[in-house]
């Protein structure tokens, strides 16, 4: 399988601010013909730090903008879902159901999205919570084994709590995820998380998003997560971790030959 990219903002601010980076990325990744990317944003943030946070456009306004870039631009989509019955509608759009991290647990939630994706030929992401070892992500995984093949299910890292405001990678655990047989996924952007760090608002370090990513993909993930912005200081969502447009042409190049590089490299000792 390709290497993939989930990439977009954070949650889906507008029609408008979505055109312009699928734009970019459309022109970005036509020098990349072997990745295979998917558009992201979250139509609600159910899980903000405060009350006062935009959560999104909602899940009707949300599908809207979604169908309406899906049709214009002919790409493929990724989005999160929070309760079971949001997932038959959002299967019937996008390519990819997301579990959010906090709810990977949550037996109902998996079902309704494996049986939604297994009735519209749709790929799951379950996101391993930052409060789970690596090794426990194989009970999840078997909850949805029950309904989906391994080949639509994806498993995505993004960090582990580590005492009050802070998260950690461990790598290590990325070869415990691959284990399982589902393709492993690195989230670069929510893994430089600092949770409530800001008081109302999350917090992060920005300025690692390369060395942290280029350490995953040397760890052998088949995928990255990534949330872009035009100027991320204005992002309604995660505005200290979201990557500028302007930093995806200066990082992703060299990203992606390191990618190569680490492929070539696995495939030799495999």
């Amino acid at each position: 399988m390709s290497f993939e990219f989930f990439i977009g903002p954070c949650v889906l601010e507008s029609e408008e601010l979505c055109a312009e980076i699928i734009e970019f990325l459309q022109d970005f990744f036509s020098t990349y013909p072997e990745i295979n990317w998917y558009f992201k944003g979250s139509f609600d943030k159910a899980n903000r730090t405060s009350f006062s946070s935009y959560r999104g456009p909602g899940l009707e306004k949300g599908l809207e903008i979604f169908s309406a870039v899906i049709q214009k631009y002919k790409i493929k989509t990724i989005t999160d879902i929070h309760l079971p019955e949001q997932a038959i509608p959002v299967a019937k759009v996008v390519d990819i159901l997301q579990i959010p991290a906090f709810l990977c647990r949550q037996t109902d939630l998996l079902l309704a999205a494996s049986k939604a994706c297994a009735n519209e030929n749709r790929i799951l992401n379950i996101k391993k919570a930052q409060f789970l070892a690596p090794w426990d992500m194989k009970n999840v995984l078997e909850k949805v084994l029950s309904i989906l093949p391994l080949e639509q299910i994806r498993i995505t890292e993004r960090g582990t709590c580590f005492g009050y405001n802070t998260l950690i990678t461990d790598f290590s655990g990325i070869e415990i995820l691959k284990s399982f047989g589902a393709k492993v996924i690195y989230d670069a952007t929510h893994s430089l998380q600092k949770p409530g760090g800001l008081g109302t608002q999350t917090g992060g370090q920005r300025e690692a998003f390369f060395p942290m990513t280029a350490a995953a993909i040397a760890s052998g993930v088949e995928g990255i997560f990534m949330e872009v912005h035009p100027d991320p200081s204005k992002a309604l969502s995660d505005a200290s971790t979201s990557i500028s447009l302007t930093d995806v042409k200066k990082f992703l190049p060299k990203l992606l030959s390191l990618q190569h590089f680490t492929k070539t490299l696995y495939d030799e000792l495999l």
